[in-house]
């Protein structure tokens, strides 16, 4: 005596019941993540591209009430700004800060300033550049 069976083959016709569809979520996903993707590019162009002008300490030179910094801008020839500029003591603690513009007509300039200070510093640290 044979038996024969009255359900069709797994998935030969199509899903069963059970089963699932899930087009819709792959899609909404796909979705997301270009959003996302499309939302960090735009705050990282953002950050980057609108930075005008922007700096850096080359070295520094320490005294008793003093720093003197080598610092290098690169900006637009036609932008004018200020970079700012602070020293922290052995201990952390900030012995000094001050605002340095830079209006000449060059794309990078290299410069020396004088930071004075309330103590000896040990470090000279650029804190950041802006665009007027």
């Amino acid at each position: 005596m044979s038996t024969v069976s009255t359900r069709p083959p797994e998935g030969r016709y199509g899903r069963s019941p059970g089963e699932r569809d899930d087009r819709g979520l792959k899609i909404v996903g796909a979705v997301l993540g270009a959003a996302l993707l499309a939302l960090i590019g735009y705050f990282g162009y953002h950050y980057v591209g609108r930075n005008e002008i922007s700096g850096q300490v080359v070295s520094f030179e320490t005294s008793q009430d003093a720093m003197r910094i080598q610092l290098e801008v690169h900006k637009d020839a036609d932008v004018r700004g200020y970079c700012t500029l602070r020293s922290r003591a052995v201990d952390g603690s900030e012995v000094g800060r001050a605002d340095f513009r830079f209006d000449q007509r060059a794309a990078r300039i290299d410069t020396v300033v004088t930071l004075r200070t309330t103590a000896r510093g040990a470090t000279a640290e650029l804190v950041g550049c802006h665009a007027d």
